[in-house]
């Protein structure tokens, strides 16, 4: 009997032992779930000082509302310290700019100062095509829309190569006293016509992207991923980007971290990032 006992009470314990580790588990991840960034508009909350550590809302009317305190608390967790390369020192100074008391910063979703990066798939002409298109917000009647503001895509490059010195073909400058006949010769099988353009010509591929899907030739696929870019905090350029995995600092991260010291640093990295440098 006392061996009967002694077993029941080696299953129970069992039980309870491997109940509380799920218990722990589920509250481990809960935590991890609770302090996982899912969402943009939890960023800009998050960011802000508009959400507490629980994800409770936080208004205008509450006393802890945009609480400096609670912001430089949050701040750290919204980066991602796995993999990007930020530099802790700048990481640091950007959590003092937007928290210092003098003159805090904040994100206002509808301020056009951010905009996405959305990397997709196409088909044009029944094969695959990576591109990627830049949305930003406009005002729209009471509220708001996205919208494309430009593209990105190396097929449209390859189309308009003005680099072709070894085949560089260019209308004569007497070609006015002959009536410009010499059009015929520079045009005939040449798949370079952008060579006859000034220097500054840059093609527009947003518009041929519209001509392409209007006609029918582009076909939308699917949406691989997508960034955010930010140049709401003055002196500053930041990415957010998502990151999917285990543990509490996952979701939706500040990615990289860029100071800029003037309005033409601002330039060459909007350059950069729309790819046209």
């Amino acid at each position: 009997m006392k061996t009967i006992l002694t077993a029941l009470y080696t299953v129970l314990a069992f039980h309870i032992s491997v109940g509380q580790g799920l218990t722990r588990d589920m509250k481990d991840t809960e935590d991890q779930l609770r302090a996982s960034t899912k969402q943009i508009n939890q960023f800009f909350r998050r960011f802000n000082g508009e959400e507490d550590e629980n994800g409770k809302r936080y208004y205008a009317s509450d006393k802890r509302y945009r609480d400096p305190s609670l912001r430089k608390k949050y701040m750290p967790v919204l980066f991602d310290v796995q993999t990007s390369q930020i530099d802790p020192v700048q990481s640091k100074a950007f959590i003092k700019r937007i928290t210092d008391k003098r003159g805090p910063a904040f994100l206002d979703f509808h301020r056009d100062h951010w905009f996405a990066e959305v990397n997709t798939i196409f088909k044009y002409k029944g094969r695959q095509l990576s591109g990627t298109l830049y949305m930003r917000l406009q005002a729209q009647g009471q509220g708001y829309e996205w919208i494309i503001d430009d593209v990105a895509f190396s097929q449209f490059k390859k189309w308009f190569d003005k680099d072709t010195t070894e085949t560089k073909k260019f209308i004569h400058p007497m070609s006015h006293e002959l009536g410009f006949m010499t059009l015929r010769k520079a045009f005939k099988n040449n798949e370079h016509a952008e060579q006859f353009t000034g220097r500054s010509f840059q093609p527009d591929f947003l518009t041929i992207f519209l001509y392409e899907l209007n006609q029918g030739n582009l076909e939308f696929v699917s949406v691989k991923n997508m960034n955010f870019h930010f140049f709401a905090i003055d002196g500053y350029y930041f990415s957010l980007s998502n990151f999917n995995r285990p543990g509490y600092n996952s979701g939706w991260l500040i990615s990289d971290l860029v100071p800029l010291a003037n309005e033409d640093q601002k330039q060459q990295m909007l350059d950069y990032i729309y790819g046209k440098n």
